[in-house]
Formats: C-alpha cells, sequence, structure tokens
C-alpha cells in the first residue's frame, strides 16, 4: 500500500518488522523478496513517484578534486531511484574482481565470485534479460556471423553484455503497481530519513526520523533497518547521526564516506581499420547483448594493470558526442538528459537514414574506442559533510573524487597492448588522442567521463578497521543495521553496477530471512 508521508498526522509513529530506507534497484528488489510474507515492511522513499524539484535540490552538494557532474543532477531523487536514467546494461563481476591482488592494495571481496552466482540468476527476471547467459561462444553460436576482433585469445576476451528492455530499466515505472498493491509492504513516499537513533551503547538501532519538506516529522520503529541509498546519500545519512557517536554511524575507523569510486570512461583512442568492418560483436544486436574486449585476469597480472573494458562506436559518428564530462553539467537532471538526447539525434541521424534508404553498407574504417576502467580503492577519494545543511536539516555532501597513479597507467597498457594486437594481426592500428600520450603524467585526462556509478563509500571487509559493514552488508557494531547498494563493493571491476546490486539485494534479504528463522521470531508485528 501507499502512503504519503505529507498527508498524515505530524510526529506520527510508524512501526514494522523491517525498514527499508530508499527505493531504488537496491531498495525495491529486497522489498519485492517480502511481499506474501508475514512481515510487515516500511519502505521509505524521498520523494514521490515522479520529478520534484524541490526534492531533487536536496542532493545538491560541491565537488572538488577530478571534475565530476553536478551532485544534485547525478542521481534521482524519487521512486526508481536512478534507474530512472539507467540504460539496462547488465553484466558480471568478473572472478578477478572479488580476489584479492597484489598489485592492487585494498582489493577483494570477503567471498568469491560463485557466491553472488545463484543471486545473479535470480536477479535476471528483476531486470529483465532473460537467460542467465554470459558466454561469447554461446551467442555466437546462436549468430555465427559474430565474428570478434582477431586479437590473441591470450590476451583478451570477448565480455558480454545484456541489456535489459526500458520497462525494465526502470524500476519505479516497472514495480509501482506491485509495491502499492502487495499488502504487506507500506509505500511511504516523501519520507525522507534525517537521522538513525540508537540505544547509548550504539549496538542497536531504534528508530528512524523521517521529515519532508510539509514540515511533518515521523518516527519509524523496526527491528531491522536497511539503508538502500546511494552512496553519498548513505554516507550523509550515516555521518549525520551523530548523537550517540561522534563520528557517525559504522564510522568508528574514520572509513564511511571513504574509497568513493566510480568507473573512469576515456574515450582517449582510436581504431583504424585497413578494410572497413561492421565489428558487429561490439554492437547491440538481437536479443539485446553486445560485447567488449577485456583483458585476460593473468595479464592484467603480468602488467600489474587495473580491469579496463573496450567498446567500438564509429568514429564518424563518436566525433559529435563529446565526453558526457563536458555535457552533463547542469544542476537540472532533466536538462542534462534533453542535451544528451540532443546530441545523440544529431550524432545517429546520418546512419539511421542510410538504413531507411538502403544506401549504407554500415561498414566503417574508423572506430573510437571508449575504455571503462576499474578504480582502485583510494582512502582519498571520498564523500564529507559539509557546513551547509539542506531544507530538512541534514549536511550537504562534499565530493572528492581522487585516483591514484594506476588508473592512467592502466589505461595507456591496456590501448597500447590493443594496438600491438591489432599490428600483429595486419588489421590496421590503434592511435593513441593526445590526453593519453604523456607516458610520464599519471594525471586522469580532463575530458574523463564517470558512468554515474557511484560506489565503495561503506566498504565491505570482515575487520571493522578494514570496512563499514561485514560480508552480509551488516555495519560492524550494530546489531540490526544494514546496507544494500554499491556503497558495500570493495572494488567496482569495471562493470556498471546495477545488476550487481540486484544480486547482493536479494542476498541481504535472504539472509535475513535466515538471521529472523534462527532467533526464532515468526511475525514481528501484526500487520
Amino acid at each position: 500500500m501507499h502512503i504519503d508521508a505529507r498527508q498524515i498526522d505530524d510526529l506520527s509513529s510508524i512501526e514494522g518488522d523491517i525498514c527499508i530506507i530508499g527505493s531504488g534497484a537496491a531498495g525495491i528488489s529486497i522489498a519485492l523478496e517480502w511481499i506474501n510474507t508475514p512481515y510487515k515492511v516500511i519502505l521509505l522513499e524521498g520523494g514521490g513517484f515522479e520529478y520534484d524539484e524541490r526534492v531533487q535540490e536536496l542532493y545538491r552538494g560541491k565537488n572538488t578534486g577530478q571534475n565530476y557532474y553536478p551532485l544534485k543532477s547525478a542521481r534521482l531523487h524519487y521512486f526508481g531511484g536512478t534507474t530512472g536514467h539507467w540504460g539496462g546494461m547488465c553484466s558480471t563481476f568478473d572472478p578477478i574482481a572479488f580476489r584479492e591482488r597484489d598489485w592492487v592494495p585494498l582489493s577483494g571481496w570477503p567471498f568469491s565470485d560463485q557466491e553472488l552466482i545463484p543471486y545473479y540468476k535470480r536477479a535476471s527476471d528483476n531486470v529483465s534479460i532473460g537467460e542467465y547467459e554470459f558466454s561469447f561462444n554461446y551467442w555466437q553460436q546462436q549468430d555465427p556471423s559474430l565474428v570478434p576482433l582477431p586479437v590473441s585469445q591470450d590476451i583478451f576476451w570477448n565480455k558480454i553484455w545484456r541489456f535489459g528492455m526500458p520497462s525494465a530499466a526502470r524500476f519505479g515505472k516497472k514495480y509501482k503497481d506491485t509495491i502499492v498493491n502487495a499488502k504487506n509492504i507500506h509505500l511511504y513516499t516523501y519520507a525522507n530519513a534525517v537521522d538513525i537513533k540508537t540505544n547509548e551503547n550504539v549496538s542497536t538501532v531504534t528508530e528512524v526520523t523521517v521529515k519532508n519538506y510539509a514540515g511533518k516529522t515521523h518516527k519509524v520503529r523496526a527491528k531491522y533497518f536497511i539503508i538502500a541509498c546511494c552512496s553519498i546519500q548513505t554516507t550523509r545519512l550515516l555521518i549525520a547521526s551523530n548523537k550517540n557517536a561522534p563520528a557517525g554511524l559504522g564510522n568508528d575507523n574514520d572509513l564511511v564516506g571513504r574509497y568513493f569510486m566510480e568507473h573512469p570512461e576515456l574515450k582517449s583512442a582510436e581504431l583504424w581499420l585497413k578494410q572497413p568492418s561492421t565489428l558487429k560483436p561490439y554492437m547491440r544486436n538481437p536479443p539485446n547483448i553486445r560485447a567488449e574486449l577485456a583483458m585476460l585476469p593473468q595479464k592484467q597480472a603480468e602488467y600489474k594493470v587495473l580491469n579496463g573494458i573496450l567498446s567500438f562506436n564509429p568514429l564518424e559518428q563518436a566525433r559529435k558526442k563529446p565526453p558526457y564530462i563536458q555535457t552533463w553539467i547542469d544542476e537540472d537532471p532533466r536538462k542534462n538528459e534533453e542535451r544528451t538526447n540532443e546530441i545523440e539525434d544529431k550524432s545517429t541521424r546520418k546512419s539511421r537514414l542510410s538504413k531507411i534508404f538502403g544506401s549504407s553498407s554500415n561498414k566503417y574504417d574508423s572506430f573510437e574506442i571508449t575504455m571503462r576502467l576499474e578504480q582502485a580503492p583510494n582512502p582519498l577519494s571520498r564523500v564529507t559533510l559539509d557546513t551547509e545543511k539542506d531544507e530538512l536539516g541534514v549536511p550537504r555532501a562534499i565530493l572528492h573524487w581522487a585516483f591514484t597513479d594506476m588508473e592512467r597507467k592502466s589505461a595507456r597498457k591496456i590501448f597500447e597492448i590493443l594496438g600491438q594486437q591489432v599490428g600483429i594481426a595486419g588489421i590496421g592500428r590503434v592511435e593513441l588522442r593526445e590526453d593519453l600520450r604523456d607516458d610520464k603524467d599519471t594525471s586522469m585526462p580532463s575530458t574523463t567521463s564517470g558512468g554515474w556509478h557511484h560506489m565503495g563509500t561503506t566498504r565491505m571487509n570482515n575487520d571493522p578497521k578494514k570496512g563499514v559493514v561485514d560480508s552480509n552488508c551488516k555495519i560492524h557494531g550494530l546489531s540490526n543495521l544494514f546496507i544494500a547498494g554499491s556503497s558495500c563493493f570493495p572494488n567496482g571491476a569495471a562493470v556498471n553496477p546495477t545488476y550487481t546490486i540486484v544480486a547482493l539485494s536479494i542476498r541481504l534479504s535472504d539472509h535475513i530471512k535466515e538471521t529472523i528463522k534462527n532467533e526464532g521470531d515468526r511475525k514481528l508485528i501484526v500487520t
């Protein structure tokens, strides 16, 4: 059921078994797991079902360090969250992302990739990508015309991406009716969590305070609490909740907000072919699949590089599309999206007309190469709080996006190895653009964009001195406060995070269900 928190009496007391803070990909995925159970689930959304400028303004903040998008327009603040901008790209984290790598400090998850596979399979339904199948060989058997670049299979491999259809990518549209019509799911819109209260020894969360711009304040009580916000908003809430914990909840070791990660995107190389090609495997193909080129784990170890994945776009189109960091510049996400769509339309108009009139073979002799790069865990890349507060009294965020010297070196090396392989194959050459040519420069190019993929600020580690949450996403030292979402990621691989967010959220739901079972709690609150 749905309740607008602006319309109920001020100082209302809301009670349930489980309280989920946030209704993006993580929050909705968790709520879906509890439908038709005997438990009352409170799902809190700070906005409504559509864009609201006054609510969106709560996300405004400051940027320092590497140039980044305006924080106000980097996330969406309504039911469905930033899936309202998501393009539906899905792929799994490679096994190497979960391993401790001696050349990548602070790398590794507290479990292997095998732990997430069953949850990836279940998550496939949420994002509507069909069967769980990410093998290039499988899709090539379905379509033998998917002939990859003839580079060494001892160095590179072809990573498959799946695309959820638009209706699947927008969780707010897809799941609104399901959530609203679920009898035991109580969705409160315009219910911004502004404070988390604990008992005196900070071992148990007792209640969450929610507010809205209608001037209403409410208290939410539950046995289990799950923060399912984005990395920046999770950090704000934890550090601002400092009545009994002066540094903020989960922050005894000054880790909350640190290790902020994104996926740097670099349009820093071009592929020039002797013979025009469609590069068909690297374009979007039925049934909504695409391959990208990735370096094998043993070669990443040999060259001491981070994971980077390469995509290809016809150069004549790509040259009309500036890096996102140069176009996503407005505080209003709607204006940014309009500008981005206009640029996209202009860049593809010629090719669309060619297809319509049948005068193009869709073959090109040149392609822009875009790298989506893993970011090394870096404690200096972080979110802190400003002295300025938003309308509801929560300190605003300051994002300092920072890199180590590994990112640029890795990008340059991967492009270099690809160039060698293209030359050995005799098919053409790879040209490195000016912004990466200086091998003595360790800074990232000013044209470096991000994927709007916020990760890492409450990183997962079973040692509380190295992580904010344990392997079950529970905050160290707090018995009933969990975090869902990519803020828990110890590293971000080189893959869009949404599919993994959903898988990890389903895993968290299973863990809480098992916890309830072991504690002997059948039903905690009468629904």
